[in-house]
């Protein structure tokens, strides 16, 4: 619910299948949710590489990237966690509606969260992608050494460990990374669009 009053939506001239029509392709968000480890944000630019290799307008929007600009003043806690998701959600909203797919990568780990990001979009728009991966593995790999750390007590409320991760009931595409190439990955998903003729 909004605090601000007195303000009225202002309809854009041009529309969203205005820019569907010119772009030659429609536009959508690929939510990528999954464990930290488990490959959200490597899939999720080589899916952007691809779309821009065939023309196609594309964008970004990573986890860690977010929180150095748009989403700095908000920590882990659970309520902090809730507004980040509901950010990045009207974020994505607003680069669909220009005409664009768009590719997030958060752990988003509350399904209630991204559900009621999902409500936001219009049916078809909102393209939930389960990057299904063991903590085990993602523990394996812990680039960051972010594992590492919870384990050791130094980072609180971490996902996996000390913070739960609500996987996806019901996943447009669940990617399984730690049995998939990347490469494998990206065909994957730019199948699915195809298939939903969003490309």
């Amino acid at each position: 619910m909004t605090k601000a009053t007195n303000i009225t939506w202002h309809a854009s001239t041009v529309s969203k299948s205005d820019r569907h029509a010119q772009n030659g392709h429609g536009s959508c968000v690929l939510w990528f949710t999954g464990l930290s480890g488990s490959g959200k944000s490597t899939i999720a630019n080589a899916v952007s590489s691809a779309l821009y290799r065939q023309g196609i307008n594309e964008y970004v929007l990573d986890g860690d990237n977010i929180r150095h600009g748009l989403n700095k003043d908000l920590g882990f806690s659970d309520h902090d966690r809730t507004e980040n998701i509901r950010r990045i959600g009207e974020v994505a909203k607003l680069f669909v509606d220009s005409g664009a797919v768009v590719t997030t990568a958060f752990i988003s780990p509350f399904r209630s969260d991204r559900d009621q990001v999902r409500e936001i979009f219009q049916e078809g728009e909102f393209i939930e992608v389960f990057v299904d991966c063991p903590i085990e593995e993602c523990e394996k790999r812990d680039p960051k050494q972010l594992y590492a750390k919870a384990r050791r007590g130094e980072i609180k409320d971490f996902t996996g460990i000390d913070s739960p991760y609500e996987a996806p009931e019901f996943p447009e595409i669940t990617v399984r990374s730690d049995l998939l190439t990347v490469e494998e990955a990206v065909n994957q998903i730019l199948s699915y669009l195809q298939e939903k003729n969003i490309l």
